[in-house]
């Protein structure tokens, strides 16, 4: 299956968890507004192309993520800015995996994952049971 969420990428990432202290002085991790939002954005968008079924075994997942284009940039550049691929990805699957693309991201046994300027924003997905 492969699809296109065309929308401005969240830059946030699920590495951005904060941290506070409990009243028994134990760390409490928790999302800020900002995580919270682009997680809800990747749910919602992702829901409209949940599989009928979930995937089980191995998966191989491709994601091209293509960001806004800005001046000095051209339509299709590789973007070698912040964020990082691996961080992107993590709230991505986080989320394939709560819509139901999968049982566990663990399943992701193969990953190519690019990011673009663009002058379409927005996440292309390809995702595939390997037999």
């Amino acid at each position: 299956m492969n699809f296109f969420m065309a929308m401005n990428p969240p830059t946030v990432t699920a590495q951005m968890k904060r941290v506070a202290i409990s009243k028994n002085e134990k760390p409490v991790f928790y999302e800020d507004k900002k995580l919270a939002d682009a997680r809800e954005k990747l749910t919602a968008h992702l829901a409209q192309h949940k599989p009928e079924e979930k995937m089980e075994g191995p998966v191989r997942l491709i994601a091209k993520w293509c960001f806004p284009t800005i001046k000095g940039k051209s339509n299709g550049q590789y973007k070698d800015t912040r964020p990082d691929t691996d961080n992107l990805q993590k709230l991505l699957k986080d989320c394939m995996t709560t819509v139901g693309f999968w049982k566990d991201d663990a399943q992701v046994t193969c990953e190519i994952i690019e990011k673009f300027w663009a002058d379409i924003p927005g996440i292309y997905i390809e995702v595939e049971e390997i037999k």
